[in-house]
């Protein structure tokens, strides 16, 4: 709670002194959880396959697949049936890089590269084949039908007028909640029900406790009598089952209500970075999708002048960080994050605006930059991404 607020607070600052008043609006923030959705999903996924032990690179091409699917069941059967069959085909490819990666031995990345070039592959021959005669692109379905949004509006009716007041601080909370309240999807409440789900199931119960003993030592895990093959399978198909809904939230994205080939843009990928940032926990990773999607909403909605303002946040950040280092005595990083806000900074005096084409790209190098500061306090699963043999410990 304390990052969060202190995160409010560097953004209210920025946008008062810069006069961008899209970094705390309600569009931004609205516009930050749809697109925030898919790379939660897929970090979550990444989560579940890791904690039992395998590395799942193949997230993007799971992801792939849920795009396709629920473009294909959301044309014939509306949107419930394009979540449903998003996530069984994302749940197929886990069961793939399940086989390969548990059963064959082969190795994670090897096989994570395969799944996504796979998913890449045969979505575009099943596009061909499906979309071209409906839709005169082999590239695109045809428009699809979205979920009917709702705002809780009691909530937003009373954040308006705080919204109004202009105070510092009290106006740019209030919007970047009026936004979070409004617009609502059920595919924004299953992603926002999916993490605690996640955290009770793998941190409050006996099966959750089975599988991440099979992330730390499989062959403790067995001598215990705990199958290790089925629930490394068990969490593998639910990381790609998960990975699916990512796609499918993609498609189901009120801005874009369709299947575009090369949609997904990487986003598993960063969906894994959410995951690394959070330390291969559930709150930490809804922490890096937030930061995430929040940099490509703003980015979208209010283009290079809003993320050349993100700069002078990112000194101010930065001079905090080097504080805190400063405190704790860590006298080389204080240094270097003053050097880096510095550098930052400069940046921002110096130039006017960030060229759009650059801005684009702003959530993969948001994505760079925050893994390289987590990278010091980062413990992953002591067995991930290792073979395993049934009967090791014998």
């Amino acid at each position: 709670m304390l990052v969060v607020f202190v995160g409010l607070l560097v953004l209210s600052i920025v946008a008062t002194l810069t006069g961008q008043l899209q970094l705390t609006s309600a569009g931004t923030a609205q516009a930050a959880l749809q697109l925030l959705l898919p790379i939660l999903f897929a970090g979550l996924g990444g989560l579940w396959a890791e904690r039992s032990g395998v590395i799942n690179l193949g997230l993007e091409g799971m992801m792939i697949l849920g795009t396709w699917g629920a473009a294909w069941a959301g044309y014939q059967w509306g949107p419930w049936a394009a979540l449903l069959v998003g996530a069984l085909l994302g749940a197929l490819g886990g069961l793939l890089h399940a086989v390969a990666t548990v059963s064959f031995g082969v190795n994670h990345i090897v096989s994570g590269v395969a799944i996504t070039l796979l998913g890449a592959g045969v979505t575009k021959y099943l596009s061909t084949l499906v979309f071209l005669p409906i839709s005169a692109n082999p590239r695109q379905s045809p428009p699809l039908k979205g979920f009917d949004a709702f705002t809780i509006t009691p909530l937003t009716d009373a954040l308006d007028g705080l919204v109004k007041s202009n105070t510092v601080f009290v106006t740019d909370v209030a919007g970047i909640l009026q936004g979070l309240l409004s617009g609502l999807t059920p595919t924004v409440l299953l992603g926002v029900l999916a993490v605690p789900v996640t955290y009770l199931v793998l941190w409050r119960t006996a099966f959750g406790l089975r599988v991440r003993a099979c992330g730390e030592n499989p062959v403790a895990a067995e001598s215990l009598g705990v199958s290790v093959y089925a629930h490394k399978y068990a969490a593998v198909v639910v990381s790609g089952l998960l990975a699916g809904l990512g796609g499918a939230a993609l498609v189901l994205n009120p801005g874009q209500l369709g299947y575009l080939e090369g949609q997904t843009g990487g986003r598993g990928y960063i969906g894994l970075a959410a995951m690394i940032f959070g330390n291969w926990r559930p709150g930490g990773l809804l922490a890096g999708s937030a930061l995430f999607g929040y940099v490509d909403g703003l980015q979208l909605r209010a283009g290079g002048d809003a993320v050349h303002a993100l700069l002078y946040g990112g000194t101010i950040v930065a001079v905090l960080v080097a504080v805190l280092w400063f405190v704790q005595r860590n006298w080389l990083a204080a240094v270097a994050a003053l050097a880096a806000g510095l550098v930052v900074y400069l940046v921002y005096f110096f130039v006017d605006t960030i060229p759009s084409q650059f801005a684009a790209f702003a959530p993969q190098i948001v994505t760079l930059l925050v893994l390289a500061v987590a990278s010091q306090r980062l413990r992953p699963p002591e067995a991930d991404g290792m073979e395993y043999r049934r009967g090791e410990g014998d």
